[in-house]
């Protein structure tokens, strides 16, 4: 007889969404059309899940932590430390890391753009306020997908216990870091941060590649917004965690970070870049190829979660729709093989942001008991066998197909 010891767990960023009158009050994944998700679906056993748990609207970060089984009150110091891991940053005792954009600012530092633009290379700026130091402080920043970096300050007498400088809203002015404590360390970590803003604002401002993108009528990249302050925490890895062996495909370096910051070695795919025109099918087939040497392969997909920021709801369906042809890699996948097909949150499109929405959950497999669900959307799943779940249920479910769960009593 044969068992389950391989899993692919495939999280679609931002995934579940709300009815859209232009879409005749269907979500874009219920007006997407899906035949290989639905073929899949119908031999699954389905249902619906909230990370956090019902009427909390999660960040990716902890909703990640939350499915794999890591919960935020004991292993969540912050998204910085995520972030940097994922750019292959290693963290030091005593390092406060932070993730960043590449935002626009005007004269006065109100937010013009968060994202400037969207750009979607930022090398140059990066290196050009890497490796300052202010008071003692060295400063690394690294760049990340797009319009992302992520930044450490590393030296003695730092905290992590500080404010944000990103206000996470345009037409609002950069904020100045305070401390949240009246420590001496959280005081001058707050007064080193807020002189690296002023010196790497005077820096990017004036740099050639700045000028010449004004001309051009695009936005400069002129400001780095820090936020998500943390310092990295003890915790077991994914594969001491749960005796598997782990390896992580993503194309955005927060997710990259989650399956670095978990132990999980990264899988680079040519054409991964988190974006709409990553190229989802290299993922699936690397996944497939992945379980060769790996137990447990974690696959992302990101740009379901921008579009619907971008309020793009025919983008997210359309996007939806090239996963769906990319999710033909899935059939005819081996007896011993689950796989996991679910969602950090949902994003909706009618107001550009996470949701506490639930989201679909499939596990795909011949060892599990096949619901009479047929089509993959939120509303469908509301009558899959799994019922409705919270984050910290989906790995025991694993390792229940697994046949790895513990006896409880006699």
């Amino acid at each position: 007889m044969s068992t389950v010891n391989k899993v692919i767990f495939a999280i679609f960023d931002g995934l579940g969404d709300r009815p859209i009158k232009e879409l005749g009050y269907k979500t874009p994944l219920e007006a997407a059309t899906t035949p290989n998700f639905d073929r899949l679906a119908s031999k699954s056993i389905c249902g619906l899940s909230n990370a956090l748990g019902r009427g909390i609207r999660p960040g990716s970060d902890v909703s990640h932590l939350a499915i794999f089984g890591y919960p935020m009150d004991k292993y969540y110091t912050g998204r910085g430390p995520i972030e940097v891991a994922g750019l292959g940053i290693k963290l030091r005792e005593g390092d406060v890391a932070f993730r960043g954009n590449f935002g626009t600012v005007d004269d006065d530092w109100n937010i013009i753009d968060r994202r400037a633009g969207r750009i979607r290379v930022v090398d140059e700026f990066a290196a050009a306020i890497d490796g300052m130091n202010i008071d003692g402080v060295e400063i690394i920043v690294k760049p990340g997908t797009a319009h992302r970096a992520g930044v450490v300050f590393r030296g003695k007498g730092l905290s992590a216990n500080i404010t944000d400088a990103d206000p996470h809203e345009e037409g609002r002015p950069v904020m100045e870091v305070k401390p949240k404590d009246d420590s001496k360390e959280a005081e001058f970590t707050a007064t080193v941060i807020n002189k690296f803003m002023r010196k790497s604002y005077e820096i990017l401002n004036s740099l050639e590649l700045n000028k010449n993108r004004k001309k051009k009528g695009a936005f400069p990249a002129n400001f780095l917004l820090l936020r998500g302050a943390g310092m990295y925490p003890t915790m077991p890895s994914f594969e001491e965690k749960y005796g598997l062996k782990a390896c992580c495909i993503a194309g955005g370096g927060l997710y990259k970070g989650i399956g670095a910051f978990l132990g999980m070695d990264l899988i680079h795919v040519d054409g991964a870049t988190a974006l709409p025109d990553s190229n989802v099918r290299h993922k699936f087939v690397a996944a497939k190829e992945a379980l060769g040497e790996y137990d447990f392969v974690f696959t992302h997909i990101k740009a379901t979660d921008s579009l619907a920021e971008d309020g793009n709801f025919e983008g997210k369906k359309e996007f939806i729709e090239k996963c769906d042809m990319a999710a033909k890699e899935f059939f005819e996948l081996p007896d011993n093989v689950l796989l996991v097909i679910t969602a950090d949150h949902s994003t909706a499109c009618e107001f550009k942001a996470h949701s506490a929405d639930p989201v679909p959950i499939m596990f795909f497999s011949p060892h599990v008991r096949v619901d009479n669900v047929k089509e993959f959307n939120e509303r469908e799943f509301v009558y899959g066998g799994l019922g409705r779940m919270v984050g910290s249920d989906i790995m025991p479910e694993v390792l229940n197909i697994m046949g790895r769960l513990h006896l409880i009593g006699a």
